[in-house]
């Protein structure tokens, strides 16, 4: 373990750093400036939904080509057009004045912060590592999770203090100073095209899999299901947070104060996934995965107190720490290397539309009447049958994969 870190530190920092920097476009961030950004623009709860939801799902839209882009070049050629960019749609959303603007403004912090640039870190992973693929994932995930934890309780502690655009502002600069960190540390990145030649694994069949043949595969779209239930739903309680403090009765700064423990855990099954994936293939772990949202939103939708909020925490602690490793090993795992960039872009695109239809659907859901906690009990009645839909689809292409990936 400790060799491994070490000869491969420059290459797991290089991911961590760019995960940490997609923090800007999701969802636990920009959703603490949710009422300021309402009440500058005077929308209601399920308007500032659409708007989201609008902008976000045209990002999975273009997705779903230029995802491919990690196919062709260099991370750090890429780097020199997301990072700036995004840094740059940091400062937009500080200066956005007409609901045209913010719609433009979601669409690329979520393009490019969300999307491309969390690509850009979860492809590299899983091309350059081989045996310990699901391990470098962790790794890199871990750059998120420290986003999650520190952002958003920063930003609720600065809003006391200075205005919600001067956080914005901050927020580019930062970028801009991570930015020529990335470049140093991507300096001896290999070419996605030697990797593919020299380092590939193949999938179910012995054989890599083109996006079109994924398309074409049953199996494929019986994953949908869950591929939009985490994201769609797991957006809708970040984007929803302020909503739920309000209808639960709890200062928003302590409820805010649960994202840690999420993280904190998340971290520690970042890991263990990471491990588990290397030693038993990520099929298995797959067809449990479902259950841990399941826990968290019958937990939280029940919750009277803090406490229990907390219980329901650590279950979406598990519920995401094991989300960032297992999907990208999934694809590789089951439809080989060669291809992955373009197979990631299309996975990425329906995650990134099911991050578009939660706070929207839940935002309308609320405008009805039906508050988040409401929604909570469909939502896990959600997971179940998506559950359901997996294990009997993961069962059957296991049997497809090669005996050395297979356990």
């Amino acid at each position: 373990m400790i060799r491994f870190f070490r000869e491969n530190l420059r290459f797991l920092s290089a991911g961590m750093v760019l995960t940490l920097n997609s923090s800007f476009g999701q969802t636990f961030f920009i959703s603490i400036f949710a009422a300021q950004i309402m009440s500058i623009h005077g929308l209601s709860n399920g308007e500032w939904g659409l708007i989201y939801t609008a902008g976000t799902t045209a990002s999975a839209v273009v997705m779903f080509w230029a995802g491919a882009l990690t196919d062709r070049f260099r991370a750090r050629t890429l780097a020199w057009f997301i990072m700036p960019g995004l840094a740059m749609t940091c400062l937009t959303m500080a200066l956005s004045t007409s609901i045209a603007s913010l719609l433009g403004t979601v669409f690329f912090l979520r393009f490019l912060g969300q999307g491309m640039i969390y690509q850009m870190a979860s492809v590299s992973m899983a091309r350059w590592f081989l045996a310990r693929r699901g391990m470098a994932l962790s790794v890199a995930g871990m750059g998120i999770a420290a986003g999650q934890a520190v952002f958003p309780v920063a930003a609720a502690a600065l809003l006391l203090t200075i205005d919600w655009q001067s956080i914005w502002i901050a927020s580019s600069v930062f970028i801009l100073m991570c930015f020529p960190l990335v470049l140093w540390l991507l300096g001896r990145e290999r070419t996605p095209q030697s990797l593919a030649q020299e380092n590939t694994s193949v999938g179910m069949e012995g054989r890599h899999w083109t996006r079109a043949e994924v398309l074409r595969s049953g199996f494929f779209w019986t994953l949908v299901p869950l591929l939009l239930g985490p994201p769609a739903w797991g957006t809708a309680l970040l984007f929803q947070q302020v909503h739920i403090a309000q209808v639960k009765g709890w200062p928003l700064i302590e409820y805010l104060a649960l994202l840690p423990v999420m993280t904190i855990v998340s971290v520690g099954a970042m890991l263990g996934t990471g491990a588990l994936i290397d030693r038993f293939g990520s099929g298995r772990l797959l067809q449990v995965f479902p259950l841990t949202w399941i826990a968290g939103f019958v937990i939280l939708g029940a919750a009277d107190t803090l406490a229990l909020a907390f219980l329901a925490f650590v279950a979406f602690g598990f519920a995401t720490g094991m989300q960032v490793t297992l999907i990208t090993v999934f694809w590789a795992e089951y439809f080989g290397t060669r291809h992955i960039g373009a197979i990631k872009a299309t996975s990425a695109s329906i995650m990134v539309l099911g991050s578009a239809v939660g706070p929207g659907v839940s935002g309308f859901m609320i405008d009805f009447g039906f508050d988040f906690p409401q929604q909570m009990w469909g939502i896990a009645l959600y997971f179940a049958l998506s559950a359901a839909l997996v294990c009997v689809a993961v069962e059957r292409a296991t049997t497809a994969l090669p005996q050395t990936t297979s356990s």
